[in-house]
């Protein structure tokens, strides 16, 4: 019998979404998924268990357009069931109240701050904090790494922060909170705990929801302006009356140029029937713009998670009564004899506001083709400008103890050839490595006005083809100020709970 409704994608937000529409038992959900399924805790590969830090084992080989100096930048996406919640690390922040009412500032009613509080709530099982901040009840648990549970370099790090300035926080995710202090992180017992574990294992055993990995989806089937089913890589037809693209911000809207639905002229370009016209569709990629300070140590990396405490602070173009626009935090140390000391630890910069937009087009209809992206990072002149404070500032952060005794040599990247007054060298240097923080989003961006760019409105549902949903990080319109997987499970509920009460 055929399912009433295809969620494509089976990552952050696919599986909530299978979870969510199948607890209705009259209900029949089918979530396809291209990469393999590991149904329980005890089936996962150790890398996909192990919590401590991201794998890129089950990755879809994606890479960046050329940009200046940078000839492939490497785009990790993980291609099994849980997505990059089952492979990344494990940061569990959910962004400023600004972020979120802003998008309901641009024409998309239900997606304020105070809309969306009770969802982030309803999301999570906090074991740090009781407030009307923080979840009790949720299927996904949080917690923090203790201090005094921290290993030498990111316990110097936090101490070398407070020492330039930067107050300590107990709590990332409270609204007002900048400076250093632990990282929330959703990781228990060492296991990263994605949402095929949180989510889609206690609906596993559901009769009328099933999980079809290992198949990749070629593009939706519409007929007389409404969808009626997804089409595979082996030509198989499936048919649904409702189908919800979750594929995430590279492969929905690409998903949705071979279906038909995007800018005109690139579906003429392909000979493919132009469905609905939607200049939006892989218009407007945002993602956080990241770049490290390279320090070689003589530490080892002894315990505990390779991320476990995080700095947010303002550049020189926020005032203060803006949320912080730069995340700082410390990785490593790794190993690497080629250095003094035989290991490197880097502090890492991430933009959290990006002014810079990217996209992404077709490069053929074969589904196993990668799309071309053009990942646009730092072509804004602002984004320089605060890439190279949030460089200076990490700069300082290491040169003062006691993270600076842990120094074991000359600063690697950008080195200290480059001087801190050297605007120019500094941006070059910035430029050359810049690489992902791994937060797309905004490709299939919500919104009134199609003409504007929009391609579903605030409810998920595309423009122009009835009973077809996008509901993943492609939907933002503006990237949150924090890691995106809390913010894609949320979006996932909301537009879950929307859909449960369609026929």
């Amino acid at each position: 019998m055929a399912p009433d409704v295809i969620v494509v994608g089976a990552g952050s937000a696919g599986c909530v979404l299978a979870a969510r529409l199948s607890a209705r038992g009259d209900r029949r959900v089918t979530l396809v998924e291209a990469g393999p399924d590991y149904p329980s805790a005890a089936d996962l590969p150790p890398d996909i268990a192990d919590g401590s830090g991201p794998t890129l084992s089950h990755d879809w080989n994606l890479t960046a357009e050329p940009d200046g100096p940078r000839t492939a930048i490497p785009l990790p996406r993980a291609r099994l069931v849980g997505g990059c919640s089952a492979t990344n690390g494990g940061f569990w922040l959910c962004g400023r109240p600004a972020d979120y009412d802003a998008w309901a500032a641009a024409g998309n009613p239900g997606w304020t701050s105070d809309d969306l509080l009770p969802v982030f709530r309803a999301v999570e099982t906090d074991a740090d904090f009781a407030d009307g901040w923080h979840g009790s009840d949720g299927p996904v648990p949080v917690q923090r790494t203790r201090m005094d549970d921290l290993d030498d370099v990111p316990r110097a790090f936090v101490a070398a922060a407070v020492a330039c300035g930067h107050p300590v926080v107990e709590d990332h995710n409270h609204p007002t909170s900048v400076g250093v202090g632990p990282l929330p992180r959703n990781v228990r017992d060492g296991i990263r705990m994605s949402t095929a574990l949180t989510y889609l294992a206690p609906a596993r055993a559901r009769p009328n929801l099933e999980i079809c990995a290992d198949t990749l989806v070629d593009r939706v089937e519409v007929a007389e302006g409404r969808a009626r089913g997804v089409r595979l890589q082996s030509g198989q037809m499936l048919e649904a009356s409702t189908v919800i693209l979750a594929a995430g911000a590279y492969s929905s809207p690409a998903i949705l140029l071979r279906s038909g639905i995007g800018p005109a002229s690139q579906l003429n370009a392909f000979d493919l029937l132009v469905v609905s016209d939607l200049p939006g569709v892989g218009a407007n990629l945002i993602d956080h713009p990241l770049v490290a300070v390279d320090l070689p140590t003589a530490r080892r990396r002894r315990r505990g998670p390779l991320f476990p405490v995080i700095l947010t602070m303002r550049s020189t173009l926020v005032t203060g009564a803006d949320p912080p626009d730069l995340h700082l935090f410390v990785a490593g140390p790794f190993d690497d004899p080629s250095v003094p000391g035989g290991a490197v630890f880097g502090i890492v910069t991430g933009l959290l506001t990006p002014r810079s937009r990217g996209s992404l087009r077709l490069r053929s209809t074969d589904p196993a083709d990668p799309p071309r992206i053009d990942v646009g990072y730092l072509r804004h002149p602002d984004d320089m400008t605060r890439m190279i404070d949030a460089t200076r500032a990490a700069r300082r952060i290491g040169r003062t103890p006691p993270l600076a005794d842990l120094v074991a040599g000359p600063e690697i990247h950008p080195g200290e050839a480059i001087g801190d007054d050297d605007v120019d060298g500094l941006a070059r240097s910035i430029r050359a490595r810049v690489g992902p923080y791994h937060h797309p989003v905004g490709t299939c961006a919500m919104g009134p006005e199609p003409a504007n760019g929009a391609v579903v409105d605030a409810r998920g549902a595309v423009h122009g083809v009835e009973r077809l949903f996008v509901a993943d990080a492609s939907v933002m319109p503006t990237i949150p100020s924090a890691n995106t997987n809390l913010p894609t499970i949320v979006v996932a509920e909301r537009i879950a709970g929307w859909l449960d009460g369609m026929p």
